[in-house]
């Protein structure tokens, strides 16, 4: 038996926190998660669900608006913006208490309140009264997770520039004039549901493309489906500064051409980066001890997600990397399991990502630039979504699916998707590459017609 109360405590709730706590419930461990606000962490409360809940209302609002082209007309439509807040809180209702159910039903104790790790071992626990408890854990994880990061523009603290977090508590409240600063999946996402539901967007991005981190052709394909709903997208346009002028905002940018450009907004979102949510996760008189987190506060951990104090690991956003809520959950299962001694089994070297844009995004692997700065020579192979039955049916008419091969042994490396359900495709095109199949193996398995799946099939048999 051990000396302290918990084989493993857990401080943070989300996906990388519950997903760790049921792992290791598992394997025979006694487990308690901590959590200072609402089970389920950013994505479940502030980010992945309650945008994908809006995307929904706002696909069906696009959809309807758009029905006589396939000959459903509808009269009277009107985008109910409090009812889609609503239902947007009641599927975070249902999921919350879907897990806090799942948490109580395996016998893991939900300490609520914020966490603070003492020592090795120690942890104090601060409720909302101000009442304090120290619990003891053999094992302690931190899974505290991210945070969205305000840039030094001046005027970033008026009222009215808001953060993610601000935004999905406005439950998709009507912003008439609504500025995005951010180019990247974040404020694509917001766009295409703001766009969707018939509010005026400009989209704002320093660098030359949006989604710089993506395949170029992406980027340069979701700009123009964005601005064929009306979005004004500047890139390589950075923000000078934000105004106040009577009731509406005025963001300055300077554009490629080196011209200041005035933009007014009745909200102006920041959706920059994000930054790790550990501040107050360790006393003070350990970060002086130990180098436990770097210049930007992200937590340091080997590859067994230990820090430098030994039975003290760190998952997810806190640590940086990857930062989807997939990953922090790989990761926490992996740290479970060396904890016990065991092997880490999820391969952390295929990561998807998804966009949900109209149509969706999804890449997994490298593409072919990073493949040829990384010395591998490479066939892609590219289908045109135009061609593929589905789509033509979907009236999706811009995408394609991309796949990054060798061009040694045809070994699919990277697989770069801009189509209808995207998200639900790139799954098959993860498995390809983490089990190291050739493009000939996925040509040859039969896939069903009409489906946006046999596009996939289609590219590997080019």
């Amino acid at each position: 038996m051990s000396e302290y109360q918990y084989d493993l405590l857990i401080i943070g709730a989300g996906p990388g926190g519950y997903e760790a706590a049921f792992y290791a419930q598992e394997l025979g461990m006694k487990v308690a998660i901590v959590e200072k606000d609402r089970i389920g962490g950013t994505c479940l409360n502030r980010g992945c669900i309650p945008t994908k809940a809006l995307m929904h209302s706002s696909d069906v609002y696009r959809d309807a608006a758009n029905g006589a082209e396939v000959g459903v007309e509808v009269t009277g439509l009107k985008a109910n913006r409090k009812r889609i807040g609503e239902r947007k809180d009641e599927v975070l209702d249902t999921l919350r208490n879907g897990i806090t159910g799942l948490l109580k039903k395996k016998r893991i104790d939900i300490l609520e309140g914020t966490a603070t790790i003492a020592e090795a071992h120690i942890v104090q626990i601060t409720n909302a009264q101000g009442g304090t408890a120290t619990v003891t854990a053999d094992n302690i994880m931190v899974a505290t997770g991210s945070k969205p990061f305000m840039p030094p523009i001046p005027g970033a603290d008026l009222p009215g520039v808001i953060d993610s977090t601000e935004l999905i508590d406005m439950g998709g409240e009507e912003i008439p004039e609504f500025v995005i600063i951010g180019g990247g999946v974040i404020g694509i996402e917001f766009a295409t549901i703001y766009a969707d539901l018939g509010d005026h967007v400009t989209v704002i991005e320093g660098l030359d493309r949006l989604l710089p981190v993506i395949d170029k052709e992406i980027g340069r394909s979701i700009k123009m489906t964005l601005e064929k709903k009306g979005v004004d997208v500047h890139v390589n346009s950075p923000v000078k500064k934000i105004e106040q002028d009577g009731s509406k905002l005025v963001v300055t940018l300077t554009n490629k051409k080196g011209e200041e450009v005035e933009v007014p907004a009745d909200k102006v979102l920041m959706c920059v980066g994000r930054r790790p949510n550990t501040a107050g996760v360790f006393a003070d008189e350990l970060l002086e001890k130990y180098d436990l987190e770097d210049a930007k506060g992200f937590i340091k951990v080997d590859d067994k997600y230990e820090t430098v104090i030994p039975g003290i690991y760190a998952i997810g956003d806190c640590i940086g990397g990857v930062q989807l809520a997939h990953v922090a959950s790989a990761e926490g299962r992996n740290a479970v399991a060396m904890i016990n001694g065991c092997k880490a089994t999820i391969n952390m070297g295929t990561v998807p990502s998804c966009i949900y844009t109209d149509p969706e995004i999804a890449v997994v692997g490298m593409t072919a630039d990073e493949a040829k700065e990384a010395g591998i020579e490479v066939v892609t192979k590219k289908y045109p979504m135009s061609a593929n039955g589905k789509t033509i049916i979907a009236g999706l008419d811009r995408g394609f699916v991309k796949l990054v091969a060798r061009a040694d042994d045809h070994r699919i490396i990277g697989a770069h998707l801009l189509c209808g359900r995207a998200s639900d495709l790139i799954g098959e095109l993860s498995v390809a590459i983490g089990r190291g199949m050739m493009l000939e193996e996925v040509a040859n398995i039969i896939h069903p017609h009409p489906s946006f799946a046999e596009a996939i099939m289609e590219a590997a048999r080019l």
